[in-house]
């Protein structure tokens, strides 16, 4: 069974192969002749996983998950959110982003926080939702230099590194987005793809 994780993430792509073992052939949006950015238009996490998600079935009719991630402060009442990308504006940059948040948080003791991950499964015969949360605090000045967006500045509950400071093996043990990988991987083994 051929599925597309919509994505041109190619280690994004090989790590849930892994996961997803031989039952299931994984391929990315190049690999199905999708070449163009998909659409981010909605409010919510859910919104654009499904609008990615339903694009690539609908245009390509092959079954497929698309996911989307967003940083939620407790003190900014879920903000940025949605708007993580692109919170201190549309070029996307991740330091500039940082920098809006701590001038945000600045004076403020609560820096409670979490990343939480949507996955979008759409086949034919429907679509399902799975969600991964990672839980932590932000902290006031940028530490380590792996990962991207905002884990320099994001400190998981129960540990002592940034996701930046952790390898890419040690993030993945508890990452928001593994964890929504892993509902969708135990539903996928779970269940025939065509009774998803």
């Amino acid at each position: 069974m051929t599925l597309c994780f919509a994505t041109n993430n190619q280690h994004k792509i090989k790590e849930v192969q892994a996961l997803l073992g031989n039952d299931f052939a994984l391929v990315g949006l190049a690999d199905i002749g999708c070449n163009e950015e998909l659409a981010e238009e909605q409010t919510t996490l859910e919104g654009n996983s499904l609008q990615k998600a339903q694009y690539v079935f609908e245009r390509y009719t092959v079954s497929c998950f698309a996911d989307d991630t967003g940083l939620e402060v407790e003190a900014l009442n879920g903000a940025p959110g949605v708007y993580s990308a692109r919170y201190a504006g549309e070029q996307r940059n991740a330091v500039d982003n940082m920098k809006r948040l701590l001038e945000n948080l600045e004076g403020i003791k609560n820096r409670k926080a979490r990343f939480r991950t949507v996955i979008t499964l759409i086949t034919p015969s429907g679509q399902k939702q799975f969600e991964g949360i990672l839980n932590g605090i932000i902290i006031d000045q940028q530490r380590g230099a792996e990962g991207f967006g905002y884990d320099p500045i994001f400190l998981p509950d129960g540990n002592t590194k940034t996701l930046a400071e952790m390898s890419l093996d040690e993030k993945n043990t508890l990452s928001h987005r593994a964890r929504a990988i892993e509902k969708l991987v135990t539903h996928l083994k779970h269940r025939n793809l065509s009774n998803a």
